[in-house]
C-alpha cells in the first residue's frame, strides 16, 4: 500500500500540552463554544496517514481517526488530489435547485456496494445526523405512520430529530425538550452486561430485547401499524462500540417484515470498511431498508449518505433538500476514498489488523482486574474498562484516565460508552503500527491499576 509510512512510534518532545498548545488552549476558552467534548490538550497542526503533529511538532499515532472519519488516513495524496482537482473546477452550484455530474457518479458507485438489494434512490446532506432527519422524515412520509422505534445506548446525533432518538447519555439531552414526539427506546442487546452465560445464554438475551418490541410494546402501548421505522445501529458508537448479535438483527428483520415497518441502520461509524466489509450489517446477514452513513465516506470532508431502495424514497419536490448536500469538492473526495478502499485492499486490511489486535487482547479481561471486555469487529473495537470484573460496574474514572495517560504516551485514544475505550484508526493502519499503540494502551491500563 502506498500510503503506509515506516515510523517507529509516537515521538513526544515537549511536556503536554506544549506552549503552543497552551496559547490556542487560551484562546479556546475566551472564544469557543464550552459545549464541545475534549479528552485531552492536543491542538492538531498536520496529518499524515496514522500521524498527527501537534502546533509544538509532537507527534501521536491517531488511533481515533477524527472520530472515525479519517478512514484513508490523514491527507491521503488520492483524496487531496481530487479536492483540490476539484475545488479549481467548481466549489459550489447547490445540488438542490440544478445538477452534478458527480452527484450521479457517487450514486452509481455506492449502490454497487449496498447492503441491500436495489435499485436504489440516494440523498445527499452535509452530515451523519443530517442523514438521520432525512431517514426520519422519509420513514414518516412514505410509509404515512408517524411512530419510530429507537435503541437505548443509541447516538444518531444532535439536531433535534436525530437528538430525538439518541438514548447515549443524559447529558445530550439535557434542558433540550421537548423532543419530536413518537420516539420508543428498548433494550439494545448489550450481552457483556445483560447476561453472564455462554453462547446460548447470549443469544437468547438478544432474542429477548428484539421480543420485546412485538411481545410487549405491540400488546401494551404501540400499535406496530403506526409504526414507521426501527432505527438501529449494528455497532452501536457512541454506546460502547457494542455488537449487536446477528440473531437480533434478523429477528428485527422479521418483525419489520410482518408488519410493515421500515428498518434503518445508522451506520454512520460503523459503515465504508471500518468492519472489514463495507457495512456492518453485512455481518448478520440483514437487509436493511435504509441505511444512513457520513463520517469515513469522504476521509474527512462533510458529506451525509442516504441510501434506500427506490421505491421507498417517493416523496416529492420540496419534501427535503439541503444547500450544501453533494457537494462537488465532497463528493470527489468520496470518489476518491472509495478508490483508495478498494485499489489499496484496505477492507482486507480492516479485518486483518483488527482481528491482530483483537487476539493480541483477547486475554486482557484475564491479565487486568479492571478490563472487563474486549469486543469489536475489524477496525471497530471497545475495551471495557471496570470497577469490579465481577459486578461489571463501570470504570468511566479509569477509563478517563487510561486514554489521558495513552495521550502523554503519544497514542490518541476516545472514550464512548459509560466506560469503554475506542479503537478506530484509519483503515490504512499496519500490524506494526496497531502493536505499538496496543502496547502502549496495555501500559496505560496497567498503569491505572497500579494506582488504584
Amino acid at each position: 500500500m502506498t500510503t503506509k509510512t515506516m515510523t517507529l512510534g509516537p515521538k513526544i518532545t515537549t511536556a503536554l500540552p506544549g506552549p503552543n498548545a497552551r496559547r490556542v488552549l487560551a484562546g479556546d476558552e475566551k472564544f469557543i463554544s464550552p459545549s464541545y467534548t475534549r479528552s485531552y490538550p492536543l491542538v492538531a497542526k498536520r496529518g499524515r496517514g496514522i500521524v498527527v503533529e501537534d502546533t509544538d511538532g509532537n507527534e501521536f499515532f491517531d488511533f481515533s481517526a477524527g472520530i472515525a472519519v479519517t478512514s484513508t488516513g490523514h491527507c491521503h495524496p488520492h483524496v487531496v488530489a481530487a479536492i483540490q482537482k476539484q475545488a479549481a473546477e467548481l466549489i459550489h452550484m447547490s445540488g438542490t435547485d440544478f445538477y452534478y455530474e458527480s452527484m450521479v457518479t457517487l450514486a452509481e458507485r455506492l449502490s454497487h456496494i449496498a447492503p441491500m438489494a436495489g435499485p436504489h434512490k440516494i440523498y445527499y446532506g452535509n452530515s451523519g445526523t443530517e442523514a438521520i432527519e432525512c431517514a426520519l422524515k422519509l420513514a414518516r412520509y412514505h410509509t404515512k405512520r408517524q411512530h419510530i422505534i429507537a435503541f437505548l445506548g443509541a447516538f444518531h446525533g444532535r439536531t433535534m430529530g436525530a437528538l430525538s432518538l439518541t438514548a447515549s447519555k443524559p447529558q445530550q439531552k439535557r434542558r433540550f425538550a421537548p423532543f419530536v414526539p413518537g420516539v420508543t427506546h428498548v433494550r439494545y442487546p448489550d450481552t457483556y452486561r445483560g447476561c453472564v452465560g455462554g453462547p446460548q445464554d447470549t443469544e437468547q438475551f438478544a432474542l429477548g430485547c428484539a421480543r420485546y418490541i412485538e411481545d410487549k410494546l405491540f400488546k401494551t402501548v404501540l400499535a406496530p401499524e403506526e409504526v414507521a421505522a426501527i432505527f438501529v445501529e449494528p455497532i452501536q458508537g457512541e454506546g460502547g462500540y457494542v455488537v449487536a448479535p446477528s440473531i437480533f438483527m434478523q429477528e428485527l428483520r422479521r418483525i419489520c417484515d410482518k408488519h410493515g415497518i421500515l428498518l434503518v441502520v445508522d451506520e454512520v461509524q460503523s459503515g465504508m470498511g471500518r468492519t472489514g466489509k463495507w457495512f456492518a450489517v453485512e455481518h448478520t446477514g440483514v437487509q436493511p431498508d435504509m441505511v444512513c452513513m457520513a463520517k469515513g465516506i469522504a476521509s474527512g470532508m462533510p458529506l451525509g449518505v442516504v441510501m434506500t431502495k427506490a421505491d421507498i424514497m417517493d416523496w416529492v419536490p420540496g419534501s427535503h433538500a439541503s444547500t450544501f448536500g453533494g457537494n462537488p469538492v465532497c463528493i470527489a473526495a468520496a470518489l476518491a476514498t472509495l478508490d483508495v478502499i478498494e485499489k489499496e485492499g484496505l477492507l482486507q486490511n480492516a479485518h486483518d489488523v483488527g482481528g491482530h489486535m483483537m487476539k493480541r487482547m483477547a486475554e486482557w479481561p484475564k491479565k487486568h482486574k479492571i478490563v472487563g471486555d474486549v469486543r469489536g469487529r475489524g477496525l471497530m473495537i471497545g475495551v471495557d474498562i471496570v470497577k469490579d470484573q465481577k459486578t461489571r460496574e463501570n470504570g468511566n474514572a479509569e477509563r478517563d484516565r487510561v486514554v489521558e495517560h495513552a495521550f502523554e504516551r503519544g497514542v490518541l485514544f476516545l472514550g464512548c460508552g459509560p466506560s469503554t475505550v475506542r479503537i478506530a484508526p484509519a483503515l490504512i493502519v499496519t500490524r506494526e503500527e496497531a502493536d505499538i499503540a496496543v502496547d502502549i494502551l496495555e501500559d496505560s491500563i496497567a498503569a491505572v491499576e497500579a494506582n488504584l
